[in-house]
């Protein structure tokens, strides 16, 4: 009898124990989502009203600049590491002049080009996440 309880209660102790890995941990989005085809239609000279028609609201604008906008998302997968995705947008009197950040890549020469029309301070970067232009 107390070998059947022993082999009984370990048949269960093991069943706790390896049930602990198969518990479910949902991927977690937050934030902005912001899609590649949406993002590349974003050009210079676009007024801000026309950004947030194609993009939506922001997740940050601040008050002492509000010339400066942030997309901010992050990208859990199952519990693992936490990815962070940000995309700024400058304008230039109201006009949209670069776009930064490692949201997406992008091709830096054709912003370059665009953004001379508009006086914009563009310096291409080619490391990720440094800067990067629509």
């Amino acid at each position: 009898m107390h070998v059947f309880n022993r082999l009984s209660v370990l048949f269960v102790l093991s069943l706790a124990l390896g049930g602990c890995g198969i518990i479910y941990k949902p991927d977690i989005q937050q934030g902005n989502l912001l899609e590649k085809k949406e993002v590349q239609q974003l050009h210079p000279g676009m007024t801000k009203t026309q950004v947030i028609a194609l993009l939506g609201t922001p997740s940050v604008v601040s008050p002492f600049d509000t010339n400066r906008w942030d997309y901010v998302s992050t990208y859990q997968h199952r519990g693992g590491e936490i990815v962070h995705h940000i995309m700024t947008v400058i304008f230039k009197n109201d006009a949209l002049i670069r776009t930064e950040g490692n949201y997406f890549a992008q091709n830096a020469k054709q912003m370059l080009k665009a953004s001379k029309a508009y006086e914009g301070e563009y310096t291409p970067s080619l490391e990720k996440g440094k800067q990067s232009n629509l």
